[in-house]
């Protein structure tokens, strides 16, 4: 159980209805109406099968992630290094952490969603279309 609901307002049924969120006690959920009954879904159940998938995303293509990560940062030295591999090993149990409300706003602008069924199990998640980043100019480019 987690005390947020880390993707609130990102949340969709199937009927692309969005999810609101409510608590059990402490307890952070999204609310889920099936015809009438509204469904309390552990927010951390959920949040955690979307970092899954995010996860899994990355870690195909993990070295390039790293070494571009590295790059926005400025560095490039073994201690940030691990501490990323770390990070990226990690982000699925990192439930306790609220995305920043610009990030949900961008995302949800973009056309960013999630969507789970009456249990809570993701179905789909929907990204946009975003350009090809080769071939952008990087900070150096310019």
């Amino acid at each position: 159980m987690s005390r947020i609901a880390m993707f609130e307002g990102l949340i969709f049924d199937e009927e692309n209805r969005p999810l609101e969120v409510g608590w059990v006690g402490a307890d952070a959920c999204y609310l889920y109406d099936d015809d009438g009954f509204l469904r309390h879904l552990d927010a951390a159940d959920v949040d955690r099968q979307v970092l899954r998938f995010f996860k899994d995303r990355v870690m195909e293509n993990k070295d390039m992630a790293i070494r571009s990560m590295l790059e926005m940062m400025g560095k490039d030295d073994i201690f940030t290094k691990t501490s990323l591999e770390y990070q990226i090993a990690h982000m699925d149990e990192n439930l306790e952490q609220m995305l920043p409300p610009q990030a949900r706003e961008m995302l949800r602008s973009l056309g960013f969603t999630i969507v789970i069924d009456a249990q809570g199990n993701l179905i789909d998640i929907q990204t946009p279309d975003l350009p090809d980043i080769e071939g952008l100019l990087g900070p150096g480019d310019y």
